[in-house]
C-alpha cells in the first residue's frame, strides 16, 4: 500500500509527522442587512484597513469580508484562531448586519452594477474592475472555505536524506511532496464535494432569466456555475503548473497570474515565475463550501479529514507525470457530474467513494491514527450510504418557495448574538499596527495563558 516515500516514512517512524501539517484557514462570508441583501453599511472601522490588515480583509465585494487565521500547528488550533478572528468581525457589525452562513451569496439586485467592489489598493480596484467587465459578475460573489497546508519539516527532511538518489536537494524533495499532495486532491476534488457540498440553490438575481439548474443540486459553488474562470491548471509539475498559467495571461485567457483560482493553489517563491526554482512552501486548497452549521463556516472534523487526505497522498503511490493531466481532467468531469446531482440521489460514484473510503479506513488503521480519526471515517461513510445525511441534502429540508433565506437568517442570527454575548472581544485590530502572526498569536491568546496559570498557582 505504501509507495517509497511512505515505506521511507514508516521505517523511519516519522508516520505522526505526515498528519501534523501546519494549517491556516480563510473564510469569506458576504455582511448582509436583516432581510437577506448584500449589506450597504460601510467597512467596520473597528477592524483597521481591509486593504492592509492580513487577518480580516475584503475580497471581489465591499460586503465580502474574509477572516484569515496564520498558520497552525492542529486543526483545533486553526479554528481557535478562526473562532476569535470571526468574533471580531461579528462584533464589529453595524446593528442590524449579519454574516451569511451560505457558499451562495444572498438576494442580490436585478441590475448588478449597483453592487459595489471592494475598495482595495490602487491595483487591486483596477483588477476587480477589468475581471467584472470581463467575467460573468455573479461567479465572483460564491464563498468558500480555503485551507493551506503545509509539510512538517521533520517529513521533508527524512524523505530527503533517505532518497538523495531521487532528489538533487531538499527544496525539490519539497516540492514534489507538494506536488503528490495536489495530485491528489485534484484527483479526488468530486470525493469531497459529495461528502461536503451545500450549495443546492442559488437566491434571487443570481442567474439570469432561464438560467442554472431547474432542481437542487450537491454544491452550485463546485459546479460550472460557481465560483471561478473555469481554466484548467496543470498539475504534472511545478513548471508545468506555472507555465500554464503565464500562457493563459499571455493569450488573454487570464486577466493576470493572480486569477487562477484553481481547486488546488501552489503557493511559495518571491513570483510565480521563480516558484520552480525557489520551491513551494505551501498548497491552498479551494474546494470546500462553508459549512452553515458551524459559526465559522468549517468544522474540526472536516478538517481532520483533509489532513488525513493529505498523509494518504503523502504516502501513497502517486500518478505517473504522463498520466496526470488526463486523470485530472476525467476528475473534473466527475466533479462536475457529482456537483450537478440531486443532493438526496445516490451519486453515480457510490461504489468508487464506497472503494475510496475502504482504501482510507485501512490506512488509517496501519497507522493506528486514534479513535477521533475512526468516528469521522464512519460519520463520512454514513453520508456515502445514505446520501440525505449529506450537508446539501440536509439544507432541503429548510427550503421555502425554492430559497433558503429564512434558514440563513436564522442562523445568522443565532451567531451573531452569540458573538455578541462573548466576554472578551479581540479589540487588536483596530490600530494602525500590522500584526505580524506572532503578535496575533501573542495578543490573542497570551492572556487566558497567563489566566490559566494564576488559577493554578
Amino acid at each position: 500500500m505504501f509507495s517509497k516515500v511512505g515505506k521511507v516514512i514508516f521505517d523511519n517512524e516519522v508516520v505522526a509527522k505526515t498528519s501534523d501539517f501546519n494549517m491556516g484557514l480563510e473564510i469569506e462570508q458576504h455582511r448582509v442587512d436583516e432581510q437577506g441583501y448584500l449589506s450597504q453599511e460601510p467597512y467596520p472601522a473597528t477592524i483597521g484597513d481591509g486593504a492592509k490588515n492580513p487577518w480580516l480583509t475584503k475580497d471581489f465585494l465591499e460586503a465580502m469580508s474574509e477572516s484569515v487565521t496564520p498558520a497552525a500547528a492542529t486543526a483545533l488550533d486553526a479554528l481557535h484562531y478562526l473562532y476569535r478572528i470571526n468574533n471580531s468581525l461579528r462584533s464589529a457589525l453595524a446593528p442590524g448586519e449579519l454574516l451569511w452562513p451560505l457558499s451562495m451569496p444572498p438576494k442580490l439586485p436585478a441590475d448588478k452594477s449597483t453592487i459595489q467592489l471592494a475598495k482595495t489598493t490602487p491595483e487591486k480596484d483596477a483588477y476587480l474592475k477589468e475581471w467584472a467587465k470581463r467575467r460573468n459578475f455573479s461567479s465572483g460573489t460564491p464563498c468558500g472555505v480555503h485551507i493551506n497546508l503545509s509539510l512538517n519539516p521533520r517529513v521533508v527532511d527524512i524523505v530527503y536524506n533517505n532518497l538523495r538518489g531521487q532528489f538533487a536537494n531538499r527544496m525539490q524533495a519539497q516540492t514534489y511532496l507538494y506536488t503528490i499532495i495536489a495530485q491528489g486532491f485534484v484527483r479526488y476534488r468530486w470525493f469531497l464535494t459529495y461528502l461536503f457540498g451545500a450549495s443546492p440553490v442559488a437566491e434571487e438575481n443570481f442567474f439570469e432569466k432561464n438560467q442554472g439548474p431547474t432542481k437542487p443540486v450537491r454544491s452550485l459553488r463546485q459546479s460550472h456555475y460557481g465560483f471561478g474562470t473555469h481554466f484548467s491548471g496543470d498539475y504534472s509539475s511545478v513548471q508545468a503548473y506555472v507555465d500554464r498559467i503565464e500562457q493563459g495571461a499571455k493569450e488573454g485567457k487570464l486577466i493576470s497570474d493572480y486569477e487562477f483560482h484553481g481547486s488546488v493553489r501552489f503557493k511559495g517563491g518571491s513570483s510565480l515565475k521563480k516558484m520552480p526554482a525557489e520551491g513551494v512552501d505551501y498548497i491552498e486548497l479551494r474546494m470546500l463550501d462553508l459549512d452553515p452549521s458551524s459559526s465559522v463556516g468549517v468544522r474540526s472534523d472536516t478538517l481532520r479529514f483533509v489532513r488525513l487526505l493529505a498523509s494518504y497522498f503523502v504516502m501513497t503511490p502517486a500518478l505517473k507525470p504522463a498520466d496526470v493531466n488526463e486523470v485530472v481532467a476525467r476528475a473534473d468531469k466527475m466533479n462536475e457530474e457529482v456537483s450537478l446531482e440531486e443532493p438526496e440521489a445516490v451519486s453515480k460514484y457510490q461504489v468508487l467513494a464506497r472503494a475510496f473510503m475502504k482504501r482510507l479506513e485501512i490506512f488509517a488503521n496501519k497507522l493506528q491514527l486514534g479513535p477521533e480519526y475512526q468516528e469521522v471515517l464512519q460519520d463520512l461513510e454514513d453520508r456515502i450510504e445514505n446520501p440525505s445525511t449529506t450537508p446539501s441534502a440536509r439544507l432541503l429540508k429548510h427550503l421555502k418557495d425554492g430559497s433558503l433565506v429564512p434558514y440563513a437568517l436564522e442562523r445568522a442570527q443565532r451567531y451573531q448574538d452569540a458573538a455578541l454575548q462573548s466576554l472578551k472581544v479581540f479589540a487588536g485590530f483596530d490600530s494602525e499596527q500590522i500584526l505580524s502572526a506572532t503578535e496575533l498569536s501573542q495578543q490573542l491568546f497570551e492572556p487566558d495563558a497567563k489566566a490559566t496559570l494564576a488559577k493554578t498557582k
